[in-house]
């Protein structure tokens, strides 16, 4: 990585029903990790597992297509670095199924699930465009309170999570957008929380 890559500023936009030729680019052709399409907290796992590859990527085609996907994209000018997804807690059925990551009145709230950088800019800076877009984003919403799930590396991978084991963020990415960590949080995978 060259000295000024983590300086780079990046530029973030929403996703619209018309971006689909974006995500794709964005995501590339497995689909992000392992033919997700970030579809993950959509699916019950069954569904999911088997959905993998082409059944998922039309899953997320038709959400675009629908204008039900809540997404960010970063740019390095005009080349799409990297992917943020967020929306209603509850428009994700296997989150909002998930006991461990319930917290109180967390009925109106949003999340945000997801995080795919490409391999070329990850560690310069894209995590941290990406979640500023998704804050504004639910802002502009009209949303007061947004939360993240991020994963938390284990002992034996030290402080560095290899990229496709943090699709949902790191610790110290919500920590530094000030979202604050819930004592309450049962599990292993913390929920960070930002009143908007």
């Amino acid at each position: 990585m060259r000295s000024d890559d983590r300086d780079r500023s990046f530029t973030v936009r929403d996703v619209t029903r018309t971006d689909w030729p974006l995500v794709e680019r964005v995501l590339g052709p497995r689909g992000a990790c392992g033919g997700c399409w970030c579809t993950y907290w959509n699916l019950a796992p069954k569904a999911w597992l088997a959905g993998k590859g082409e059944t998922n990527r039309r899953r997320l085609k038709q959400l675009v297509a629908r204008g039900e996907v809540q997404a960010c994209v970063a740019f390095a000018g005009d080349e799409p670095v990297g992917w943020c997804r967020l929306g209603p807690k509850l428009g994700f059925p296997r989150l909002a199924a998930r006991r461990t990551l319930r917290v109180p009145d967390d009925e109106a709230a949003w999340a945000v699930t997801c995080f795919y950088i490409t391999a070329r800019w990850r560690r310069r800076g894209v995590g941290t465009a990406l979640l500023d877009g998704a804050i504004a984003r639910a802002r502009r919403r009209g949303v007061k309170r947004l939360e993240g799930y991020p994963a938390v590396p284990s002992k034996a991978m030290g402080a560095e999570m290899p990229a496709n084991f943090a699709w949902s963020g790191v610790p110290r990415l919500f920590a530094r957008a000030g979202f604050r960590k819930l004592r309450e949080s049962p599990g292993r995978r913390p929920v960070y929380v930002l009143e908007l």
